[in-house]
């Protein structure tokens, strides 16, 4: 392994971090930077082990906050229904992603201008849903009934075509169901904890016999630079949507998938 391999993931893990809980697909931009920098993983493993970092990122930014849930949970109706709710909107995925793994790894993955394509349509559903007056009827994710996650959970299935991204879907699906935008991104934020967290453990299950070495260093590397940049992200991205709303995650999904295409025309 080179120098310039453990660059591209250092690159790769930075791009995670930084995309992985915004509106703009993750595994998008590392798929497609991945094709123009020519990097390769063993099983496309690298692109979902070091979501870990993100997953870590949340897990500790959120601590204060998952761990007054689990103390509440025995007692409080209110919390348990919560909870009850993120796995009921966690299923679907769970369900869909492992059926449909191989496909999802061997075809989707591999098709970088499919990739552009998503980022571009959920760029104008992004602009459009944002500039949308909508009036919300929930603006606490404690009060998210089940049948609203259970719709959400299926939204989320949409990001197993890549470039759409997990958040985005989840989002949008919130959004159009009744809620404000600071409650929909944070309920995405709660719903990336199981989802991440399967996808990265079924993933390495799957992988555990074509993994090497030099794979799990450049996967230590993309992971700690993932959860750095992740946990400024998670800090801001609350604050920053409930003033501005996702506009700017609209246009710069919009750019990427124009310019991605461009040199895919252009470079192949």
């Amino acid at each position: 392994m080179d120098s310039q391999s453990i660059v591209e993931a250092l690159l790769l893990g930075l791009l995670e971090g930084l995309t992985e809980f915004i509106p703009v697909s993750s595994t998008g931009h590392i798929l497609l930077a991945g094709h123009f920098l020519g990097f390769e993983s063993a099983g496309k493993a690298f692109e979902v082990l070091i979501q870990l970092g993100a997953i870590l990122a949340i897990l500790t930014v959120y601590f204060g906050r998952l761990w007054n849930l689990l103390v509440a949970f025995p007692s409080d109706a209110r919390t348990r229904r919560f909870v009850l709710g993120i796995l009921v909107a966690f299923l679907p995925a769970a369900i869909i992603g492992a059926m449909a793994h191989g496909f999802i790894k061997a075809v989707l993955f591999e098709s970088p201008m499919l990739i552009c394509v998503m980022l571009i349509l959920g760029g104008i559903i992004l602009l459009w849903v944002d500039r949308w007056a909508l009036k919300p009827r929930y603006t606490d994710v404690m009060d998210y009934p089940l049948g609203l996650c259970l719709k959400i959970g299926l939204f989320q299935c949409l990001a197993m075509i890549p470039g759409t991204s997990r958040s985005g879907a989840t989002i949008v699906g919130a959004l159009l169901m009744g809620t404000d935008k600071r409650s929909a991104a944070e309920f995405s934020f709660f719903l990336a904890m199981p989802t991440m967290a399967g996808a990265f453990v079924y993933d390495l299950y799957k992988n555990r016999d074509i993994l090497s070495t030099d794979d799990l260093l450049l996967i230590g590397v993309g992971f700690v630079a993932s959860f750095v940049v992740a946990v400024f992200v998670v800090r801001s991205l609350l604050d920053f949507v409930s003033k501005r709303g996702y506009a700017l995650f609209g246009w710069w999904r919009l750019i990427v998938g124009t310019v991605g295409l461009a040199a895919l025309m252009i470079w192949g």
